[in-house]
């Protein structure tokens, strides 16, 4: 696999017959491509073609546009997006077909760039990307996770030559975080609204809408750090949004039972580190279980799993003694009682 960075693109080199932007982030996917298409049009590469296609499509098209000759003989870009990742059995055979045009010197005048979200562990090791991946230059690009976020947004704003201070950034974020598209849509509005330079907190207040999008991945991190302000604001948005209250306490559940299980090895005199690999927890993740865990006990570990227990008879519609009603704000509670075992 030869890497490629669009962003460091030599303007005078010319372009290879075939690359793959790689990554779950959309609009970075399209601002990648967006650069290589341009790339290749300053190279004359002016007749372009755009698919998007699924297991069950038509992948002969490919072939058909490669193979052709153009009216009057220009050079060709073909974009190509696979939404899913999954080629299935004929687009799998199509790519690899494609492939080995690359590798016999048989892709001429055309650039074919192929977008597809990150690909998991499985697809990864299939013969037609090991084929693919072998025969272009591959771009993956990065997940901005929110720690990654205030840069973003700093950087973009600098194009634009505007900034903020620290503390209006970090309100930027709040708003946008997990909806990079919706970011990016904020901050060309800033460059429509306001001049160059320095832009107030509060004309900031009147122009960001509050666009975040949370997961349940954000939660977890959240409440392993001990952030309760984070906390409640992305339950109260995944309530908002209709998320499924099920799924998001199964998955706290997970959390809960490895901080369980660690507490259990912790007063038995032994490392909860020496238990990480047993119960495949690799880092980021591990550090912030440990974390979590050096402000719980074992009793109010053993009372948090009993919490939980109580937050799924309330879903189920059981009422429990001592607990609310409603199961978003029972949620809540747990969740906090894992942030700060003594504030509740």
């Amino acid at each position: 696999m030869t890497k490629f960075n669009p962003a460091t693109i030599n303007p005078k080199a010319a372009p290879a017959p075939l690359y793959c932007v790689v990554g779950d982030e959309l609009l970075l996917r399209i601002e990648s491509v967006d650069a290589l298409r341009h790339w290749a049009q300053q190279h004359d590469y002016t007749e372009r073609n755009s698919l998007s296609l699924s297991a069950t499509d038509d992948w002969g098209v490919i072939e058909e546009f490669t193979q052709s000759l153009s009216l009057f003989a220009e050079r060709k870009i073909l974009e190509i997006v696979i939404p899913t990742g999954k080629p299935g059995t004929k687009g799998a055979q199509a790519l690899m077909r494609l492939a080995e045009q690359v590798k016999q010197g048989l892709l001429v005048d055309t650039v074919v760039i192929i977008s597809l979200p990150k690909l998991d562990f499985q697809t990864a090791k299939a013969k037609w990307w090991q084929s693919l991946s072998a025969a272009a230059q591959v771009h993956e690009l990065p997940i901005i996770q929110r720690e990654q976020l205030p840069a973003w947004i700093a950087e973009r704003l600098k194009r634009q030559n505007q900034s903020v201070d620290r503390e209006t950034l970090n309100w930027i974020v709040d708003r946008v975080e997990g909806n990079l598209f919706a970011a990016h849509q904020e901050i060309i509005k800033l460059g429509l609204m306001y001049p160059e330079g320095e832009i107030t907190f509060e004309a900031i207040q009147q122009s960001i809408q509050d666009v975040a999008r949370f997961d349940v991945m954000s939660l977890s991190t959240a409440i392993l750090e001990g952030d309760a302000k984070r906390t409640r604001r992305i339950i109260e948005g995944l309530e908002a949004e209709g998320e499924a209250l099920p799924l998001i306490l199964g998955f706290m559940m997970m959390d809960i039972r490895h901080l369980y299980h660690l507490a259990v090895t912790r007063s038995r005199g032994q490392s909860p580190s020496s238990q990480l690999r047993a119960l495949y927890l690799r880092p980021p993740k591990s550090n912030l279980i440990l974390k979590a865990l050096e402000r719980l006990s074992l009793m109010q570990m053993m009372g948090i799993i009993q919490h939980a227990h109580d937050v799924d008879r309330i879903l189920k519609g059981i009422p429990v003694e001592g607990r609310l009603n409603d199961p978003w704000q029972e949620l809540l509670r747990l969740s906090l009682k894992i942030v700060n075992p003594n504030a509740l």
